[in-house]
């Protein structure tokens, strides 16, 4: 019997911070079973199925709520010491909004499109700590280089990374840990990058290059929009994120994009009005789906240069992490949600107080914060390397 569960079980729990996790998903039910041994934790989702299969496993609670009405997000989070954010992306800026109208911290993993500061006085306003972009990639990767902002004058950023199958399987030599409609958003949002202190616009998927990392081998890197907050926080002249694929994947694409498939304007189809995106997004969530068991992988390369104490001074960190066979947690989930439950745990305990949208760069600039992240990491199986 778990030490969470022993004082649930006495009546403790009364005495303990209430965690709401907003998502029982792949990544939000990950954070929900890390959070539960030292937090009172409920879960809230619509996918009642999804509770249930939490709930058996883990000592936390359950609520069911459609997390598309701002009113549900409310009334979910009342009684919440601190809010994880792991819906999809397009529910993600109103449930942000939610919960900061609601006066409630939040450590975010959404990956929405929309401008997150926009939220700032909003969240000064109620002294609220928002944390956003607390995934892998937007999210350690910002821990990062927030760190060694705070220590150099950095020249260049660049950050590669990706999440995998084992297994190449035709045609895609892919499966997507999380939604297609959140994969397709990468393929199709114009990806922008500094380049001699200027932000430049580029097509998503342009720009590949072959790389070689370790243990993988052979990859193919791409652009993507992937820097968000960065291009306001860090003044670096040079900063580019690119995304990780087998060989041959962007190319089927391109395809793809090129042909249509990943239009939003409806088509006219027998008299029926239909999106190609969503017939494309709903084919390939068969597709991508991993089946049962199936092993994956995140990798990630992070390059900063710059000069430090008036010497030029490179830092490489490598990450490579694979689902956890015992657990049978995928890789995506903990490398993502584990990010998000260290930066939590900075949050419950007053060590990070800051009010305002507060993106992870922020928070790696305190060294004490930085550190104890990477060590929650380690302590999961996650090792983030330098070297």
């Amino acid at each position: 019997m778990t030490s969470a569960l022993r004082r649930v079980l006495s009546g403790e729990a009364d005495q303990m911070k209430h965690v709401v996790v907003l998502g029982a998903g792949m990544v939000g039910g990950a954070m929900a079973a890390d959070l539960c041994h030292d937090f009172a934790v409920t879960v809230v989702d619509a996918n009642r199925a999804r509770g249930a299969a939490l709930t058996d496993r883990y000592p936390l609670a359950f609520r069911p709520a459609d997390l598309a009405h701002s009113t549900a997000v409310s009334q979910a989070v009342a009684d919440a010491d601190l809010v994880i954010g792991a819906v999809p992306g397009f529910l993600g800026y109103q449930t942000l909004a939610a919960v900061i109208a609601a006066g409630k911290n939040i450590v975010d993993i959404s990956f929405f499109p929309e401008d997150p500061f926009a939220l700032d006085d909003l969240a000064r306003q109620h002294g609220v700590t928002a944390v956003v972009d607390c995934g892998v990639a937007p999210g350690l990767g910002n821990l990062i280089l927030g760190y060694h902002h705070a220590h150099m004058n950095v020249e260049s950023f660049e950050c590669l990374v990706g999440g995998l199958p084992v297994g190449r399987v035709w045609p895609w030599a892919y499966k997507a840990p999380f939604s297609p409609i959140d994969v397709i958003e990468e393929y199709t949002r114009p990806a922008r990058m500094v380049v001699n202190g200027e932000i430049v616009v580029k097509p998503a998927l342009s720009d590949a290059e072959l790389v070689t990392l370790e243990p993988v081998g052979v990859l193919e890197a791409f652009n993507t929009d992937g820097l968000r907050t960065l291009l306001r926080t860090i003044p670096a002249p040079n900063m580019v994120e690119k995304t990780l694929r087998y060989p041959g994947h962007i190319e089927l694409i391109r395809v793809l994009r090129a042909s249509g498939f990943f239009d939003a304007a409806p088509r006219l189809v027998h008299g029926v009005e239909v999106r190609p995106l969503d017939v494309t997004a709903a084919l390939l969530l068969e597709q991508w789906r991993l089946d049962a068991n199936e092993p994956e992988f995140t990798i990630m390369r992070v390059r900063i240069s710059g000069t430090e104490a008036g010497q030029p001074q490179t830092y490489t960190y490598h990450l490579y992490d694979q689902t956890d066979p015992l657990s049978g947690v995928s890789s995506m989930a903990r490398t993502t949600g584990y990010t998000c439950t260290g930066v939590a745990r900075l949050v419950l305990d007053g060590t990070f107080t800051r009010a305002g949208i507060c993106p992870p760069e922020m928070v790696g600039a305190d060294t004490a914060c930085f550190q104890r992240v990477l060590a929650h990491l380690v302590a999961r199986g996650v090792n983030c390397r330098q070297g």
